[in-house]
């Protein structure tokens, strides 16, 4: 049986390499080209030693394949993305070009007039476990933002099920890669190591997100979402607490309250491979290097808020290998295909 030819746009950033190293262990796949708007003319091995077994050319512009994957920045995304969509080929977009519904909401978080418009409703939200039915059947994906991955997943079974009130609070602490590979004062070493620092206070990119995909599972309910993320000295990670009152006569204040919160995400996530409901905290490290979504739902009886923390590796679940989970679905492979692999531990 023939392999399904992959192409990566972009391999020379962080997610654009995560992409291909996780695709080098898929059984029923073959990476053809790859390009890199630097880099092009240069071996991969020379560019990037931990893919040398990838024996190839980085390319201008992507080579024939069944599916590619386009990990450029947002609105460069979408110019390349555009002519291979009208050709018929199946896309997976790691940049933010697709995940919003609404035009006039890129233009205003983004800074630029959405090249494809109509493309915008087309595009599926690639969380597999609210999605999957419309990835399976979808010509292009808009895999799901790190930040915005780890916060839905947390509150999801709760605004579906209408336990907490409207007003929510997602802090989220992210390691450096978040992000990108292009070098920022931010970013260098001497600044964010053994440092931790809030920013965008005046409104993250990712926040739209967060609310898009929380309001379609509520949409009677207007949600105010306030999203907080912060910079701390680690590679890979995002560790999520999310905050809500909960709703009168939902759920007890009470320990017995706790225990059907509990119960209630361990029936939302049944059956489900990377996302899982755990009896205690998570820890970022207990998700490296995986695709897993670690989640612990709580009740503060003191406040009777609802507390959701949640973990993931910013890099797969994150991105690469949530957008590889898409792929399986979009090609009729086992969902967790490539995916397999444990976290790395300690």
């Amino acid at each position: 049986m023939s392999l399904t030819r992959i192409a990566v746009i972009n391999i020379t950033g962080y997610i654009g390499a995560e992409v291909a190293r996780l695709l080098c262990r898929h059984p029923k796949v073959e990476i053809v080209s790859v390009t890199g708007r630097t880099e092009a003319g240069k071996r991969l091995g020379s560019v990037m030693p931990h893919l040398s077994q990838l024996d190839l050319m980085i390319d201008p512009a992507p080579g024939e394949a069944d599916l590619v994957f386009s990990a450029l920045p947002h609105n460069a995304s979408a110019e390349a993305i555009v002519p291979l969509v009208a050709k018929g080929v199946r896309v997976i977009d790691l940049s933010a070009d697709f995940r919003l519904k609404r035009a006039e909401q890129y233009q205003q978080w983004y800074d630029h007039t959405h090249p494809a418009p109509e493309l915008l409703q087309k595009a599926i939200y690639g969380i597999p476990e609210l999605h999957r039915s419309e990835v399976a059947k979808a010509q292009l994906v808009a895999n799901p933002g790190c930040y915005p991955t780890g916060a839905i997943l947390a509150l999801a079974p709760a605004v579906k099920a209408g336990i907490i009130k409207a007003d929510i609070i997602v802090d989220s602490k992210s390691g450096v890669s978040g992000a990108g590979r292009a070098l920022t004062l931010a970013t260098h070493y001497a600044e964010a190591n053994e440092n931790a620092s809030a920013y965008s206070m005046a409104g993250h990119r990712h926040l739209p997100e967060i609310v898009q995909e929380l309001q379609a599972l509520q949409p009677g309910e207007t949600l105010a979402v306030t999203f907080q993320p912060h910079l701390i000295p680690m590679t890979r990670g995002i560790l999520s607490t999310c905050y809500a009152p909960l709703a009168e006569g939902k759920v007890a204040v009470s320990q017995r309250g706790a225990a059907e919160v509990q119960q209630l995400y361990r029936d939302f996530y049944k059956g489900e491979t990377f996302v899982k409901v755990v009896d205690t905290p998570p820890q970022t490290k207990q998700a490296w290097g995986s695709n897993l979504c670690l989640i612990h739902p709580t009740i503060d009886l003191r406040t009777g808020r609802l507390i959701v923390v949640s973990c993931i590796d910013n890099l797969v679940k994150g991105g690469a290998g949530q957008a590889i989970q898409n792929m399986n679905l979009m090609l009729g492979f086992p969902e967790a295909m490539g995916l397999e692999g444990l976290p790395v531990y300690p």
